[in-house]
């Protein structure tokens, strides 16, 4: 009888091994989902702070092209409520295909901003507007 408890006991010392090694592997892969979704938002925030800069830059030079400028805040404000509906429920499905399609908008908006750009080479040469180009493009490709 005393073999029969030792098994028994070295199974269920196994078992509950077992078990925390699953729960800790678990809650390791929600705080990694958690941390790399975080570092997308750090990514996401900068481009939408960035983007108000190279808009009021911007003005200066295409105060006729004021429907670019518009869609292109419009969007990125519309991507930032998506960014926080997603920042509030992480895990919900819903909040992050509408905020894929935020960003989809945005994009657009702004390449439109971009080829409006290139039709004005004063613009181009502004170091304030290269700057603030170089440094959103950056933080796109870190998205």
């Amino acid at each position: 009888m005393a073999v029969s408890t030792i098994v028994i006991l070295l199974v269920l010392a196994l078992l509950v091994i077992y078990v925390i090694t699953v729960y800790n592997g678990l809650v390791a892969r929600r705080n990694r989902f958690k941390n790399a979704f975080a570092q997308i938002e750090v990514q996401l925030k900068r481009r939408y702070d960035l983007i108000p800069n190279l808009v009021e830059t911007a003005k200066a030079y295409l105060k006729h092209e004021r429907d670019t400028l518009e869609a292109v805040t419009a969007a990125r404000n519309a991507a930032l409520a998506g960014l926080k509906a997603v920042a509030a429920e992480p895990g919900n499905p819903q909040h992050m295909a509408q905020l894929g399609q935020a960003e989809g908008v945005l994009s657009s908006a702004m390449g439109r901003l971009n080829l409006s750009m290139e039709a004005y080479p004063d613009l181009k040469a502004s170091q304030n507007m290269q700057q603030l180009s170089e440094e959103l493009t950056s933080t796109e490709n870190k998205v």
